[in-house]
């Protein structure tokens, strides 16, 4: 039974986890950023670094990162799970499986008002070696909302203009 002078005794066992036993707390996020987006009326878009462990349409790949209208309207299928994301999506008309290791998503948020969240990166040690060289070349910049995303079912990419409600440019920013 537990008893407040128990409490001392428990908040030791608890902190003497230590991080890597905890799970991570990201596929949880993403799955709260994606059901606000989608219960408020906007476009939940996910920011990628891409390795060889992504399996996405590498030749719309800028950068080593990828950006992914992940709405129902525009996915088949979405699996938010804890280790991947999954789901089918439709590029220039043409069917893909895209498979997403949950620790490559570095951002998630609204392309109209570019609320959201934005995540670190994978570790060196978890990208692939070629995708680490060009990460280490390529400059932190904002990732703007319609880079290599695909907003409808017939596999579009969005419009080059701003967006209703906030403009074409996400406002996230990562830091390292």
């Amino acid at each position: 039974m537990w008893h407040p002078a128990n409490l001392g005794a428990h908040l030791m066992d608890s902190m003497s986890l230590s991080q890597q036993e905890l799970p991570s707390t990201r596929p949880y996020l993403l799955r709260a950023l994606h059901e606000w987006c989608t219960d408020h009326g906007f476009s939940p878009y996910i920011a990628v670094q891409v390795d060889a462990s992504v399996q996405v349409p590498q030749e719309y790949v800028k950068n080593g990162e990828i950006v992914l209208n992940v709405s129902f309207d525009a996915t088949n299928g979405l699996r938010l799970g804890n280790d991947y994301i999954e789901f089918k999506a439709r590029f220039g008309g043409v069917a893909r499986e895209i498979i997403i290791p949950v620790g490559h998503v570095i951002a998630i948020y609204a392309r109209e008002n570019g609320q959201g969240m934005a995540f670190p990166p994978p570790a060196v040690s978890e990208v692939l070696p070629a995708a680490a060289a060009d990460a280490e070349r390529a400059p932190l910049r904002a990732v703007p909302s319609d880079e290599g995303a695909v907003s409808d079912e017939a596999g579009e990419p969005p419009p080059d203009g701003p967006t209703s409600g906030g403009g074409g440019r996400s406002h996230l920013k990562r830091v390292k």
